[in-house]
């Protein structure tokens, strides 16, 4: 059985839906490949207390990694590349040619930037963290400005911070 719950986040609303209690999709407004809302389930609080005070905890720069029980749905190749971007340091980047590497997919880079794009736990999964071959900021579900303003909070860069008002939204 799914259900959801909205936050309010330094990076605009956030959707956070569980199945059967587990989070298994952590949503942004206006993010490529959203499922439709009608998915998501009734509207409950009582599965995501824990996840709700990680990701503040989080926004508020005091923890850099989430300890939560995760539900991936997606295909084998998928699901490898998700647990892989779990691996990624709290402010460090990877290329998509690094993180096909790292799976033991050399050449698959575009593949790993296709479930990169599908990753339906965006933060918490970090996507944010992967970055074209040159360090550019290449594609990203919830927006490029988004992925930017991520990146440059987990890195410390001034003016950039979660507790600032958001003036993308």
């Amino acid at each position: 059985m799914r259900v959801h719950t909205r936050l309010d986040s330094p990076y605009g609303p956030l959707t956070l839906v569980a199945s059967d209690g587990t989070l298994c999709g952590l949503y942004m407004t206006e993010q490529r490949h959203r499922p439709p809302e009608e998915t998501f389930g009734a509207p409950d609080d009582t599965p995501f207390t824990e996840t709700v005070r990680q990701l503040n905890a989080y926004f508020a720069g005091e923890i850099t990694e989430f300890d939560l029980p995760l539900h991936l749905d997606g295909t084998p190749f998928q699901r490898r590349v998700w647990s892989e971007l779990q691996r990624i340091p709290y402010g460090e980047t990877v290329s998509y040619g690094q993180l096909a590497d790292r799976i033991e997919a050399p050449g698959a880079s575009r593949a790993v930037g296709l479930a990169n794009g599908k990753n339906p736990i965006s933060i918490i999964v970090p996507c944010h963290r992967v970055v074209g071959s040159t360090g550019s900021l290449t594609g990203y579900g919830g927006g490029i400005a988004r992925k930017r303003r991520l990146l440059d909070f987990e890195r410390g860069v001034s003016g950039s911070g979660a507790t600032e008002p958001d003036a993308l939204f």
